[in-house]
């Protein structure tokens, strides 16, 4: 198979749509570089997962860091080099889940903080993954996008920015680095039942809706992103890219 012995650098990996790619990913073989920030608290089971990846028999590098700080990526790009990336995954949910007309509303730090961990990060990554030469000819990147980057919910507003942002550098980069082989789609999950959908305000009612309007009746799983991931980054043709590709059941379309 294309993806044994190579590596995914997965932003995100210790829980939601990333965890569940880190193992998918390590059962078809592949070498897992983890990216999260966790404290003390959640630290046991990062710590379980990636005793579950080695256990699979790849090799496993988890860097436990704000993915949004410079000097943190250039430290795991070096950790990394020599490393073919075949599948460079962005799934960081960290934002400001604010109103902007409130009492307690948005502020301008806030706002530039959710665009510049959930959106601008993808770039800034990408641009030193590529000078670094560690992506190359074959290589995947996928980003996490949702049904927000188009639709509106109540005090969801700065994190649907963040993903029209994210939607709209993931087809600037399938552009420039269509050259090199190297192909970028977003990944527009369902509504899935993550530790970051718990965190938006009136959450239950996106589920009791999404559940009603699904043809599939039920929400979107981690594994669901994770075997579609793994299928789409198998073969080395970089023809599909620039993509936004729904991965919800048919959910989007519906009502």
């Amino acid at each position: 198979m294309s993806l044994k012995n190579k590596w995914a650098l997965i932003l995100g990996a210790s829980s939601g749509m990333g965890h569940a790619c880190a193992r998918e990913l390590a059962n078809q073989g592949m070498n897992i570089c983890g990216v999260h920030l966790d404290r003390k608290a959640t630290l046991p089971e990062v710590e379980k997962l990636v005793q579950e990846l080695k256990n699979k028999k790849v090799e496993v590098r988890f860097f436990n860091i704000n993915a949004s700080d410079p000097e943190k990526r250039k430290e795991v790009i070096s950790h990394m080099q020599g490393c073919f990336i075949k599948i460079f995954l962005h799934s960081l949910a960290f934002g400001s889940l604010k109103p902007f007309f409130a009492e307690n509303s948005i502020t301008s730090s806030q706002m530039n903080m959710t665009l510049d961990v959930m959106a601008h990060s993808l770039v800034y990554w990408t641009q030193d993954l590529f000078q670094a030469k560690l992506l190359g000819k074959g290589s995947k990147v996928f980003a996490m996008t949702s049904a927000g980057g188009e639709r509106v919910w109540e005090s969801y507003g700065a994190v649907s920015s963040a993903k029209a942002a994210l939607e709209s550098h993931i087809r600037q980069i399938a552009l420039e680095l269509a050259p090199y082989g190297i192909a970028a789609n977003a990944l527009r999950a369902g509504v899935t039942n993550t530790p970051a959908l718990r965190k938006i305000p009136g959450h239950e009612k996106i589920v009791e809706e999404c559940q009603k309007r699904n043809p599939g009746k039920r929400l979107t799983t981690p594994e669901d992103i994770a075997c579609h991931l793994a299928a789409l980054s198998e073969p080395d043709n970089p023809w599909l890219t620039g993509n936004v590709i729904g991965i919800d059941g048919g959910e989007n379309n519906v009502g």
